[in-house]
């Protein structure tokens, strides 16, 4: 019989413990080659990486974007002084006039004749003071010879000086109808364009009364952009510095105006300050006129200086 070491059973068993060492010897140097690898990426991870920034000159930049309203720097309503009827008119919607030109042209002939009856009246009333004064002269004359009483004598002298108030007040009614008929013409107050015309030719003019306009004039070589500065900027917003403004129907187009004023006062329930800012139009490039737009005011501050633009 074989001994059972030299059997073929030992020798697969021998083997089989040789694989079954090796796997385990393999496992446990894998575990620990991670571990070392895990512990490895740790401290890696946990060393702070700093991102050096060198210091140099720039600017700092910002911006604050507002909605605005731009309007014409000077916008008025021609009414007329005077009632009567449109005889002439010289100017339509989108004429540029000058200050003084003539716009139109009125028919007052109410006026006429209350005119014509004040000159009337004066003509008397200086006919009648000419006699009270040549009156009163003679019954001076008589009472230094004491052919008159002084009584009689201070009431000639009186009704003299009564006549000649109204001839003083007979001139002046006479002066204000000649200066409402100068309203028979209406004037251009300062140079801009018609922006509106109500009336025509023969239309009725009432100047009393619910007044209807003749015409708007707006002047539109320089606009107002109104701005409500916020609370927090209200202390940077400081006339004279400069401004981008920019409107929607024109993108890409920036205007340069300048802030000219502000409120110096907040509004209690929007807490806000109401800001202008004047932008030159000189070329009428922006139709604002008497008609406002919706327009975006660009701010910007850096530390303790501050500009608009």
């Amino acid at each position: 019989m074989k001994s059972w070491r030299g059997s073929s059973g030992f020798w697969i068993f021998l083997v089989a413990v040789l694989v079954l060492g090796g796997a385990i010897y393999a496992g446990l140097h894998g575990r620990r080659g991670a571990d070392a690898a895990l512990k490895r990426m740790t401290e890696e991870a946990a060393v702070p990486t700093v991102a050096v920034v060198y210091p140099g000159t720039t600017t700092a930049n910002d911006e604050l974007v507002l909605p605005g309203t731009a309007r014409a720097f000077t916008d008025a309503v021609i009414y007329a002084r005077a009632s009567g009827y449109l005889k002439k008119r010289y100017v339509d919607i989108g004429t540029r006039v000058t200050a003084g030109q003539l716009l139109a042209e009125l028919e007052t002939p109410e006026l006429d004749q209350q005119l014509r009856q004040a000159r009337a009246e004066l003509e008397n009333a200086r006919a009648t003071m000419e006699m009270a004064r040549t009156t009163s002269e003679r019954w001076q004359t008589l009472l230094k010879r004491d052919a008159v009483s002084r009584q009689e004598t201070d009431e000639k002298v009186s009704d003299y000086n009564a006549r000649r108030a109204i001839v003083d007040s007979n001139g002046a009614n006479v002066k204000r109808l000649e200066d409402l008929q100068a309203f028979q013409r209406i004037t251009a107050p300062f140079a801009g364009i018609i922006t509106a015309r109500n009336t025509d030719i023969g239309a009725l003019i009432d100047a009393g009364g619910a007044a209807r306009e003749l015409f708007r004039l707006a002047a539109i070589d320089k606009l107002r952009v109104s701005v409500s500065v916020p609370q927090a900027y209200a202390q940077a917003a400081q006339p004279g510095t400069p401004t981008a403004v920019t409107l929607e129907e024109m993108p890409g187009r920036v205007f340069r105006g300048t802030l000219a004023r502000t409120s110096n006062a907040l509004d209690p329930v929007t807490r806000t300050m109401v800001s202008e800012v004047e932008v030159e139009n000189s070329t009428g490039e922006v139709p604002c006129s008497s008609a406002r737009r919706a327009c975006r005011s660009r701010w910007c501050a850096t530390g303790a200086r501050s500009w608009w633009g």
